[in-house]
């Protein structure tokens, strides 16, 4: 039976945890649809502009694994109302509690609309990834190694390409060797939340967290997983990697840096600014 559709209407910018988290919940409720507001309704709405234009906004959207489809330019009155793209007629209209009101309430009760609010309790902390190895589709096994700080379109697209080498393992580094690596200040965001907004892009078979140390901090998950290829970008090549795969036999990649078709080039250090 095919699950009734939910929507969640918003700017979503700069998607961060937490409302990865939203999707994630709002998700095991129907099949969940997102009505992305426009550049110009962050503004009017929000009375500021967004951070990254609709066109990433959508793309960064469509590789959570939590959402089933974006409709564009669903800009509302108000925010207690939604603009409704010709042809959906969704079941619920979730929000969380800090978008709670009356006003949505009664615009839901006037047109059969079930309304759904998801409490902080349901939100709060970040599942854990499985201390089991997913298994493989029987596909090569891929492997990415980083630290994936401030995620952005960048990371997604990466993501995406190489995923189409085979089965993604994604190996997060751990909070104590990304300081070591690049000192004071690093990572912005601990392990944990990285791990976990890796594993939300429907691109990775599985995100896990590095135990070694050093450039090659991901060794013992390497052991773990087997890949046959180990890809990287421009940037995270280093001799190491590559002596190191050598030595195991191990396929490496070097993917250039480019982002999506019509997207800005992002780079983490440039979003933190330092």
């Amino acid at each position: 039976m095919t699950a009734p559709s939910v929507v969640v209407s918003g700017g979503f910018d700069d998607l961060r945890s937490a409302q990865v988290r939203f999707l994630e919940e709002a998700a095991k409720i129907g099949s969940l649809h997102v009505l992305l507001w426009s550049d110009a309704a962050i503004s009017r709405l929000e009375g500021r502009k967004p951070k990254f234009p609709q066109a990433e906004r959508e793309y960064f959207l469509r590789a959570i694994r939590y959402v089933a489809d974006v409709s564009l330019d669903c800009d509302p009155d108000g925010p207690d109302s939604l603009a409704l793209p010709n042809g959906l007629q969704p079941a619920a209209w979730v929000v969380n509690a800090a978008g709670d009101g009356e006003a949505k309430r009664a615009y839901c009760l006037a047109g059969g609309l079930e309304y759904r609010v998801l409490r902080s309790e349901q939100l709060r902390g970040l599942p854990g990834g499985s201390p089991e190895l997913a298994a493989s589709s029987g596909r090569k096994r891929v492997l990415v190694t980083g630290c994936y700080d401030w995620f952005h379109s960048g990371h997604v697209r990466f993501f995406e390409e190489v995923s189409e080498l085979g089965d993604l393992y994604v190996v997060v580094g751990h909070d104590a060797n990304i300081k070591l690596l690049k000192g004071d200040g690093h990572p912005l965001f601990p392990d944990t939340e990285r791990r976990y907004l890796v594993q939300s892009i429907r691109y990775v078979k599985q995100a896990l967290i590095s135990t070694g140390d050093g450039w090659l901090d991901a060794e013992p998950e390497i052991g773990r997983i087997k890949p046959h290829i180990y890809a990287v970008n421009e940037d995270g090549d280093r001799p190491e990697k590559r002596e190191y795969c050598q030595s195991q036999g191990i396929e490496y990649r070097v993917l250039k840096r480019l982002p999506k078709a019509g997207l800005p080039r992002r780079q983490s250090t440039d979003l933190r600014g330092f």
